[in-house]
Order: structure tokens, then sequence, then C-alpha cells
């Protein structure tokens, strides 16, 4: 479901370049007191040619941030706008992030993916407003604990490439202070939003808007413009955020904050924030505390992601007909029951039957876990393979007459892949908010990282298992 690491070598791109600097600003990185190196992601280091750096040169380049060779000389802060909360805000931007450099996956020529490596937490940018451009070290165990779960369970997600506490106090409302900071660097592809458009729309710049649709194009999805340029796009966005809402349902992830400006127009899940994983499968659950009115809760995330494409279709009317782009955002609900099926049969890792045998199958296990307190988790791991496993400690979970009509229909299919030695374990591998909790107390009181280290070794390992059977 996604696409997994592949060694190659350094290939700098820089290719925002193009687009010129009415789209961006340069910025410089903060002087931070101290750099110290907490995680590495070499498993997608490699895939972009920098696992051979040693500790030393990681911290250079993703603490100090010296530009990569060939790359950008200089930071950039993009620029763009964006709906919060429904609510249209022209100020904002990346106000404590900045793109610092831009690199392929793999040869150009061999269909090597144009990716980003974009910070949080690196200082303060035109765009700040009244913050001061850090991130917590908390707020980046957070990111990293978040993008490998997702990773594992099939969602297109950033990767927490880098992690360096950097030894300032900072104070904050929503966590105890003074608590520690620190910088963080993703890795992903693009960081064009839905916001980017709405911008150069408020502002009524065409050629710009057709400047930003054909790199979009061209670095994205390896196409040129064309007279159906702005629809071809809108049709992209639309499958892929259809994609994107229900690998979140499968996952039992709420992202919590799913601005128009938190929507990549590769649709590339990213910028973690109040994220929670419902344990139960809870329509209602939200992640963030001020989301009061269950604007982005788990069972609304599919409308949440429609509503800011929607936003993209009017932007793009700067240089499009209506009808089309009407026509294509029309198809997002399709898209998503497709999806929908996939990504749960999936996870389940059973074949599909067909439209009917499958909608019937899944309305039967929302119906059972809505009535149940059996946890998502759970479900998915005692039940992978389409059988349920031998007896485990959370039989007393399982009331026969919610889960029968499960059983009755999943006898009727056929597992998908062979069976994993991760299955065989007592308990699934989750991410609540309780086991994060705990990890981050034996970090703040004993400076201890091994339950950070082994959370993820457990993760990828599940993952691994996820998609080899």
């Amino acid at each position: 479901m996604t696409i997994l690491p592949q060694a190659s070598v350094y290939t700098a791109d820089p290719a925002i370049l193009e687009l010129g600097d009415e789209f961006y600003d340069p910025v410089g990185a903060a002087d931070f007191p101290e750099a110290i190196l907490r995680f590495r992601n070499d498993r997608w280091a490699e895939t972009v040619g920098l696992a051979e750096l040693d500790d030393a040169q990681w911290v250079s380049h993703f603490g100090r941030f010296e530009p990569l060779p060939d790359n950008l000389e200089q930071p950039l802060a993009l620029r763009y706008h964006g709906h919060q909360f429904r609510n249209y805000n022209p100020d904002i931007g990346d106000g404590r992030g900045f793109l610092f450099a831009q690199l392929r996956d793999g040869p150009k020529e061999n269909g090597g993916r144009l990716l980003d490596l974009g910070t949080k937490g690196s200082g303060q940018t035109p765009y700040s407003r009244f913050g001061d451009g850090r991130l917590t070290l908390k707020g980046g165990i957070r990111e990293v604990l978040a993008t490998e779960m997702l990773e594992a369970l099939g969602v297109e997600t950033s990767k927490s490439f880098s992690l360096i506490e950097t030894g300032e106090a900072l104070e904050r409302n929503d966590e105890p202070s003074p608590t520690r900071s620190s910088v963080l660097v993703r890795l992903s592809h693009g960081h064009i939003r839905i916001g980017s458009f709405q911008r150069l729309a408020t502002l009524r710049e065409p050629e710009n808007m057709k400047k930003l649709l054909a790199y979009c194009l061209k670095h994205y999805f390896g196409e040129q413009p064309g007279d159906d340029g702005p629809v071809r796009l809108l049709d992209h966005v639309v499958r892929g955020g259809a994609k994107l809402a229900a690998s979140y349902m499968t996952a039992g992830f709420v992202h919590g904050v799913l601005n128009s400006d938190n929507i990549a127009i590769t649709t590339e899940s990213f910028d973690y924030g109040p994220w929670r994983f419902t344990p139960q499968w809870r329509p209602h659950f939200t992640a963030a505390y001020f989301d009061q009115n269950g604007l982005y809760s788990f069972a609304r995330q599919a409308e949440a992601i429609h509503w800011d494409i929607a936003q993209l279709a009017v932007s793009l009317r700067l240089i499009e007909d209506a009808e089309p782009l009407i026509a294509t955002i029309e198809s997002f609900g399709d898209h998503y029951q497709d999806a929908y099926r996939e990504r749960m049969l999936w996870r389940l890792g059973v074949e599909a039957r067909g439209k009917k045998h499958d909608i019937d199958l899944l309305t039967a296990i929302e119906k059972a876990l809505l009535e149940s307190e059996v946890t998502i988790d759970r479900f998915f791991f005692d039940w992978r393979g389409g059988q349920r496993r031998g007896p485990s400690p959370a039989d007393q979970d399982y009331q026969a007459d919610l889960f029968v009509d499960v059983a009755m229909k999943l006898e009727t299919y056929d597992n998908a892949a062979p069976r994993h030695s991760h299955w065989s374990g007592d308990a699934p591998c989750s991410m609540h908010i309780e086991e994060l909790e705990a990890i981050w107390a034996r970090i703040d009181e004993a400076d201890d990282w091994s339950d950070f280290d082994e959370k993820i070794a457990t993760i990828r390992r599940m993952g691994e298992a996820m998609r080899f059977g």
C-alpha cells in the first residue's frame, strides 16, 4: 500500500526555484544552544543517499542547517493561505518551519520522486506572527511515533527524518512548562498545499496560478499542463484525498487539524499536532481539545478532506470553468467508498469478493465494533487473514451475539497472504495516548529513550508483517 524504502544515491534537485521569489521567502535557522541527536531515520536516509553521513555531519545539516551539496543555498519559507476550522486566514505561511532541501529517491530518468526535506521548530519566519518558531521535544517525539505508526498501517505519510534536541526551555499553555525543545526534519513528497492555490486565487494572480499548476503536474504527477491541466490536477487530488481519508479510518487515526493548509497537493498525510488513535470505533472521537464541535472527529474526516478539496476547486476557477471542476469534485464519494473497501480488506488480510459482499462484511464489522469495547487494533490483530485467533486475553470483549455475523461473513473470504510471525504474538501493536505519555514520562524524568526505541522497532516489525503477510 505504501512505497517501500529502496537504496539510492544522493540526487539534489532544488526544483522549487523554478517558481521564483513570489512563492517563498529566504530565511535562516535559529542558532540553538545545543544539538543532541535523538532520532535519525537511516531507513529513509538510504533512499535519498544520506545514510552514510556520520552523526556529526547529520547534526551539521539537520541541527545547524548547513546546506546539502548542490541544493538550496538558503532555506525557504513557503507562502500560503488556508481555511482553519472553516475560517479563511490570509495571514499564515511557514511560521516555524522551512523548506531546507529537495532531492530524489532515485535517478530522475528512472522515475525517482521529487522529495522535500522540511523542518518543524527551526525558528521564526515572516509568518510566525506571535509564535517563537520552536517545537517542544514532546511534540517532536509525538510526530516521530505518529509517522512510524501510520507508515506501518499503510498510510501515505511524510517520514520523520531527524529529531534533534536543541537545549532551550520553552513555555507552553497546553503542557507543563518549561519544557524541552527540539527541531524536526520531515521527508515528504512535496509541501505545496491546497492553501498555496487559495493564496493565489485570493490575490487574483492567474499567471502564478498557472505556474504553480505546471510545477505540480510536472514534478508530482509527471504531466504537462495542457488545456485541461486544472481538471487533471483536481482529479489527482480528489482520488488521493479519498485514499487518505479511507486510510485514516482503517488505521483508527484522527489527524485533529484537517485545515486546507494541512492538505498537500500530493495528498500525502503530514503535519501532526494533536493527533490521536481512537481505541474503539467511536465516530465522534476527536483529537484536538479545541475541536469542541467535532469538525475533525474520526468519522467526519472524509467530509473534512472533501470540503478542503472543494476549496481547491474554487481556487482553480481563476483559470478554469466551473462545470468540469464540479463534476470532478463530485466523484470524491465513489472514490472514497472504493478506497475504504480496499484498505479495510488489506488490513484484514483477505481477498476482495466483490462490492456487495465486501460492503456487507464491512457493515457488520463497523456495527460490531461500534457496539462493543473491542479495540480497533485488537480486532484486526485477532482476525488477520479472516479467521479468528485462538483464546486471547481479550476474549471477554468479544460478545458472541455481536461478532457472530462478522465470523460467518469472514468464513467466505480467502486469506490474502502467508502468515507472519508477528501475528503469533499475544497482543497487537498500538499507539494510544496512554502509551505515548508513558514513553514521554521516561524521557522527561530520566532521559531514558529505551521505550521510545523499542516502540519504533515494534512498529516497524508490524509494518513488515502488514506488507508481507
